[in-house]
């Protein structure tokens, strides 16, 4: 039985990689660092499956990676980092995923931060409400609420900006 444990979290953690990736990578806009991210969150998540019986071990995952991603903004804030020492993607694929994360960026930026991360999550994690409910430690129907009040304000906005 301890050797199905072991493969059942081996198969999320796998299933998932790309997903906690990009969800990382969408954060912080930085390939390199947000695999990082990935992996101490997966180091993370092994010490503490060894202590505990962890319930959703795909939700868990997500809230370590969200809460690494929150931690690298708190410390970007505190540092001045020189313009040399700026990553510059060195690939044209790299470039476009930059282009459109700044693309969707500029689109939820007018939106509460709230509500710009429940349509983050939604739309490019493609994580179901009741996963964003247990990585943003709030109520399912909060979550709900606030991903249908960005959409209406994104439409208005697009419907204005197009009359």
């Amino acid at each position: 039985m301890f050797v199905n444990k072991h493969k059942n979290i081996d198969e999320i953690i796998e299933t998932n990689l790309n997903a906690l990736v990009r969800f990382a990578y969408f954060r912080i806009g930085d390939r390199a660092e947000a695999e990082d991210i990935v992996y101490e969150a997966i180091l993370r998540l092994l010490e503490t499956y060894k202590k505990n019986k962890l319930g959703n071990i795909k939700s868990y995952l997500f809230r370590i990676v969200y809460n690494l991603c929150q931690d690298h903004w708190r410390h970007q804030l505190l540092e001045t980092i020189p313009l040399e020492n700026v990553d510059v993607p060195d690939n044209t694929e790299d470039l476009l995923d930059k282009e459109e994360i700044d693309r969707i960026n500029r689109l939820l930026d007018d939106l509460p931060p709230n509500e710009a991360e429940i349509i983050n999550m939604k739309v490019n994690d493609e994580l179901s409400y009741v996963e964003m409910s247990h990585i943003l430690d709030i109520p399912e129907s909060t979550i709900k609420s606030r991903f249908y009040s960005g959409i209406k304000k994104l439409k208005q906005k697009y419907l204005t900006n197009n009359q």
